[in-house]
């Protein structure tokens, strides 16, 4: 079982070279150690302390699906590591006139130093890594946002703390990548966590038996409900997404309906401990998935979040290239 220990008491983890496609793919001191880096090197920035860490270095950023958040905390946070990032849109190159996965990863692989996809299907990702010969980091799949989890466990430690113990409460659709990745990332580091969907968007069975299991090592415990005041009770922090996600446009009145008794308003979160924060990936649709006065209000952090994402990426990019 986790303790309570202060992050900077473990050592660096050999990282250098790696992937960066899901948080179940690390040790949870891996995890705690990028956490310590992100709070670093947010003091540096905020110092206004020039840190060149990655001086002569190259990201690849390969985008599938428009991006406001991770393209610009991407591309700046290589520019403040000393470094240069170059936007390739799927339709300015020739993956998207069909030139396979394999020849754009070993192709790129010769000219940039690290690559970044935000993509549709996990499997792309999956495949481009294999072939590219240097290290590859989910911007975000259909299953996975590994690098978004990052950002919110940075946020929670900022606003908490400490994360071993806290729960968190995830309440919208289950099966999508914020719930696999918040699921992934709470267990990894010791938190309870509980998803509230309607019947039949739970999270992928497949990855809610991989984190069970994995919650038995650090002493989470890992609820999933259809019962969205169930979940939320005495939770420390409170997280949803948008109901209809990029690809799936032509659902969006039928995930109206289902998920209406799902929002996240002010009833709702009085179940909710007193000082619980508010989280959310963003972009948000008001008046859907959170009211204003939940999203808009005291509890909500989520524009620090947003800028953690800065934060996060850069310490994954240190740890990779450095």
């Amino acid at each position: 079982m986790l303790n309570a220990i202060k992050i900077s008491e473990y050592d660096e983890p050999e990282m250098h070279g790696r992937d960066f496609l899901q948080l179940s793919d690390f040790e949870t001191e891996e995890i705690l150690y990028l956490l310590d880096e992100a709070r670093e090197l947010k003091k540096l920035q905020k110092q206004g302390k020039p840190h060149p860490f990655l001086s002569g270095k190259v990201l690849g950023m390969i985008f599938e699906k428009s991006s406001t958040r991770t393209r610009v905390s991407f591309e700046v946070g290589m520019l403040q590591l000393g470094g240069h990032a170059i936007f390739l849109s799927s339709k300015d190159i020739q993956l998207g006139r069909g030139e396979s996965i394999s020849d754009t990863a070993k192709v790129l692989s010769r000219y940039v130093d690290c690559m970044m996809i935000r993509t549709f299907s996990h499997k792309s990702v999956e495949e481009l890594a294999h072939h590219a010969t240097v290290p590859v980091i989910n911007g975000l799949t259909d299953l996975q946002h590994p690098t978004q989890v990052l950002a919110d466990l940075l946020t929670i430690l900022e606003h908490k703390g400490n994360l071993t113990g806290l729960k968190l409460c995830y309440v919208g659709d289950g099966n999508n990548n914020m719930a696999h990745s918040l699921m992934e990332g709470a267990v990894k580091v010791g938190m309870h966590i509980s998803i509230a969907s309607p019947e039949g968007y739970s999270p992928n069975q497949a990855i809610t038996d991989h984190v069970k299991g994995m919650a038995k090592q650090t002493g989470s415990s890992v609820l999933i409900t259809h019962n969205p005041i169930e979940a939320i009770q005495n939770a420390d922090v409170v997280v949803t997404d948008v109901w209809t996600s990029m690809g799936q446009e032509d659902e969006t009145d039928k995930r109206l309906a289902v998920f209406e008794s799902f929002q996240v308003n002010k009833e709702l979160c009085e179940y909710a401990k007193k000082d619980y924060i508010f989280l959310h990936c963003l972009p948000a649709h008001r008046g859907e998935e959170v009211t204003e006065e939940i999203i808009d209000g005291p509890h909500s952090v989520v524009f620090d979040e947003a800028e953690n994402r800065l934060h996060a990426q850069k310490a994954i990019l240190k740890a990779l290239l450095s």
